[in-house]
């Protein structure tokens, strides 16, 4: 079983669902750029929940039933999903959450334990890069990943599920390893976001605002410019770092720096896969690592 209600956040409303026992640990699952809460599919929450966690996916801005501005014209800058993920972590009030966050989604729950510590209970960063810190240089993109990003493909008829759904799957294709896509979840998960959005093409504001998928910090409101820049060597929770041997946008030598930079961090390598939520043939081995790394008393008044 789920509930989903909308979180009022700061200027926003978050639309926010959540399975499990709201008396166990909180686990929230942060989604990459450009992608509502469907990309964590509700099998793969349902996994989570039943060791015991409590469970929530939500949508960023401008995607899913999350407050929605028009394409092409986004009202914030890229420090604001950061904030989202703050406030939501606020307002929710269970006490410090396990963040679970892939590709940009790892980027803002870096960004919230390094800013925020006392929301934190731990991370797992899956697919992602260093937000700041790590001086050497890193490969980048593969060449094919590189390409989508120059020479992307066309947006599809916005009104059209079908066409949306195939050019999502595509997406999906072009980022994935050896371990490939879940069809049957990519395309669920492609048409459920379609049914359920204000604006589906409203999710592309992403890209105007941040630097590209790895959560970069584009300054924030208030002053927020003035704080040092941020260093992933300075976080203080217990971090597992998820990344695919055959990532194509970050290459593995970005998790492994990562899990290097941050103090008693762990690395878990899985052979073939890409640069995506970990697909279901990885879940015998990625599922029960978060069950341990997540594993802590009940919350208080339990």
């Amino acid at each position: 079983m789920s509930t989903s209600t909308q979180v009022p956040v700061g200027d926003v409303e978050l639309c926010v669902e959540a399975f499990g026992d709201p008396g166990d640990p909180l686990v929230v699952l942060l989604s990459g750029a450009a992608a509502s809460m469907d990309g964590w599919s509700p099998d793969w929450c349902a996994a989570l929940a039943a060791g015991g966690r409590h469970v929530v996916r939500y949508d960023h801005r401008d995607t899913g039933r999350s407050t929605t501005g028009p394409p092409g014209a986004p009202a914030y800058d890229g420090d604001a999903l950061d904030r989202d993920a703050e406030g939501l972590l606020e307002a929710l009030d269970l006490g410090p959450a396990h963040l679970v966050g892939v590709s940009m989604g790892g980027g803002i729950a870096q960004s919230v334990a390094l800013r925020r510590p006392d929301l934190v209970a731990s991370l797992t960063l899956v697919a992602t890069s260093a937000i700041g810190g790590i001086d050497a240089p890193l490969p980048g993109p593969a060449p094919a990943a590189a390409a989508w990003f120059e020479d992307p493909p066309p947006d599809p008829d916005w009104s059209d599920r079908d066409a949306v759904v195939a050019w999502s799957l595509a997406g999906e294709r072009a980022f994935s390893g050896a371990l490939g896509v879940d069809v049957d979840d990519a395309r669920a998960a492609a048409g459920a976001t379609f049914d359920r959005s204000h604006d589906v093409a409203a999710a592309g504001n992403h890209w105007l605002v941040v630097g590209g998928e790895d959560g970069g910090e584009d300054g924030g409101e208030d002053g927020e410019d003035d704080r040092p820049p941020p260093d992933v060597h300075h976080l203080a929770v217990p971090t597992l770092v998820v990344h695919g041997s055959q990532d194509p946008l970050f290459p593995l030598a970005h998790g492994e720096a990562l899990a290097v930079a941050v103090p008693g961090a762990r690395l878990l390598v899985v052979e073939g896969m890409g640069h995506q939520v970990p697909p279901r043939s990885t879940w015998s081995d990625v599922v029960p690592a978060i069950h341990a790394h997540t594993a802590g008393p009940a919350r208080p008044g339990r």
